[in-house]
């Protein structure tokens, strides 16, 4: 078998397509959410925490400086982009969570409607011994 033949296989076989438009909708889905972080949440606990943003925040280690005429940036560490990727984080790991949470309980509702029991057809034999049986007892 051809490497390009074993490759179309692989590729259109319905898990592998199933998981791009997973990954496709996850992507999207986390661009949604970080927006609702940074648009949404987070202002407001920048406001309650005195007006910061959280990306703003970080450590200088070394002040930038002039040399010859030449500037060199600041050291700086960026905490504050840490905890706001943290933030976004947490988010979507919640939002997932919410999500297969309320698709399992969508899971165990069509699972708890009762089935409805078929008696078991008899054959023909089955169908004899029972009337001999009934037969018997009387």
């Amino acid at each position: 078998m051809s490497l390009a033949k074993e490759f179309k296989e692989f590729a259109l076989r319905g898990n592998v397509i199933d998981l791009a438009v997973g990954v496709i909708i996850g992507g999207a889905f986390g661009k949604i959410i970080a927006s609702v972080v940074a648009d949404v949440i987070m202002p407001p606990i920048g406001l309650l925490v005195g007006g910061v943003t959280f990306t703003d925040l970080k450590w200088v280690m070394k002040p930038a400086e002039t040399v010859g005429g030449v500037e060199k940036a600041a050291v700086t560490l960026n905490y504050g982009n840490f905890l706001q990727v943290t933030f976004d984080f947490l988010i979507v790991a919640f939002c997932v969570f919410l999500l297969i949470k309320g698709m399992n309980a969508l899971a165990r509702k069509k699972d708890v409607t009762p089935a409805v029991e078929v008696p078991p057809t008899l054959s023909k034999e089955e169908q004899l011994l029972t009337e001999i049986r009934d037969l018997l007892k009387k």
